[in-house]
């Protein structure tokens, strides 16, 4: 671990700073929870995005939309499309600065228009049940306080930094990840506001992910006059699911998760259309190369079935982020800064992935559970720990700080990634 470290009476002032905004932090995550902003309604993304733009003009910062590329998506018949993406919110701040750092984020949810889950409601005093609560809408509010606090400390000036919120990380950040990309391979070091576990805890080493759809072509016939002549795409795409599931158990660490089969219609046609879709999680490159030839052969096996044609779409989109000795440094200093607030800040490793892992593909060490204290984020029992609003803001303003006085070295860092 590093050494201890003092907190100056600037770097005292800025966090107390934070205090006084932290009622202020609840009455907007209030607001914020009440706009469904799920990844596919793109209205309320666009209304969140402009919630981010009013907070954010605080900073002094410039602001723009980035428009983001469309990806290619297999739909449930089959068809293959162009998907398309509401921009993603970027702040700029002193972009000339020696010392750069990167903080992202998102401002989509898993909650769709349509769900039920659309409103808070309080557990207890400290504890707020609602979508997006910690994940990650907590999280952009601390993000932008202890970016608030670093403004009114002695040492801003020594540090630059770009802010990107983007619309769809929960979706695979497909749209937004050349984006991260470009922003991780500038910076220093990289900050990302996912929510840490109730008790604190954060995450440290990730795996990383891919997914696929195979679409499935085969001949649609009458199932009782003709059977014999139509080619069952659904029986093929069933095949390749219990292929995939096989593998499990054969590479330690890799995991693959058939999720869903589409395909079929009336019991009395023979299913000419079907698409199977699953995720695979890595410990490493090495990893990937093994997954991506075994997907392979799978593809060559279903299409040596009589009169099917079958197509693999898809990839790894998040490379893992290891615990190496540059993300171990981000950490350590992480954990200082704690013990310097009077937290005692711990992680373990973890099957999840985020946009920590973009970040790292771009050579960026980076700290990824910087937000709220949370729990059961993905559900109707999301959580978010209300008085870490502003402590959790206190710790990402105290790094801040200290990598703007040169206390923590970013650039150290940055040379530990070995670029």
């Amino acid at each position: 671990m590093a050494k201890p470290i003092d907190i100056s009476p600037g770097e005292q002032a800025a966090l107390d700073w934070i205090d006084t905004r932290a009622d202020g932090m609840v009455a907007t995550l209030k607001d914020w929870v009440r706009i469904n902003s799920g990844s596919r309604n793109s209205d309320g993304l666009e209304r969140m995005r402009g919630e981010l733009e009013r907070v954010f003009a605080e900073t002094g910062g410039r602001i723009e939309a980035v428009e983001l590329p469309p990806s290619e998506a297999v739909a449930p018949d089959g068809s293959v499309m162009q998907q398309a993406y509401t921009p993603s919110f970027h702040l700029s701040v002193r972009p000339d600065a020696e010392v750069k750092i990167v903080l992202t984020g998102h401002h989509d949810t898993v909650f769709p228009k349509e769900d039920s889950f659309q409103d808070w409601k309080m557990l207890d005093s400290d504890t707020m049940n609602g979508p997006g609560a910690a994940d990650m809408k907590g999280g952009i509010l601390v993000m932008l306080h202890a970016l608030l606090a670093l403004e009114r400390s002695p040492y801003a000036e020594r540090i630059g930094y770009d802010v990107l919120i983007s619309p769809d990380e929960e979706i695979g950040s497909l749209g937004s990840a050349g984006k991260i990309h470009e922003l991780g391979s500038k910076a220093h070091v990289g900050m990302t506001y996912e929510p840490a576990l109730a008790d604190g805890s954060l995450a440290g080493g990730r795996k990383g992910s891919g997914n696929w759809a195979l679409k499935v072509s085969g001949k649609s016939a009458h199932a009782g006059r003709e059977h014999h002549v139509g080619r069952n795409a659904v029986i093929a795409a069933a095949e390749f699911a219990t292929r995939i599931d096989a593998l499990n158990g054969q590479r330690e660490g890799v995991t693959f998760n058939l999720s869903r089969i589409d395909g079929g219609g009336p019991t009395n046609v023979v299913p000419a259309s079907a698409v199977a879709r699953f995720n695979v999680r890595v410990k490493d490159a090495d990893d990937e190369q093994w997954v991506l030839g075994e997907i392979a052969k799978l593809e060559v096996l279903i299409n040596q079935r009589d009169g099917i044609t079958a197509t693999l779409h898809g990839g790894f989109t998040r490379p893992a982020k290891p615990m190496t000795p540059a993300n171990a440094r981000m950490f350590e200093w992480t954990k200082t800064a704690g013990a310097a607030l009077g937290l005692d800040i711990r992680w373990n490793d973890t099957g999840g992935v985020c946009e920590g892992n973009n970040l790292w593909a771009a050579g960026c060490p980076n700290v990824d559970t910087l937000g709220v204290r949370g729990a059961n984020i993905h559900s109707h029992d999301e959580i978010a720990i209300l008085p870490s609003l502003p402590e959790r803001a206190r710790l990402s303003a105290l790094m801040l700080m200290k990598f703007a006085s040169g206390e923590f070295d970013a650039r150290e860092a940055r040379s530990l990634a070995g670029s």
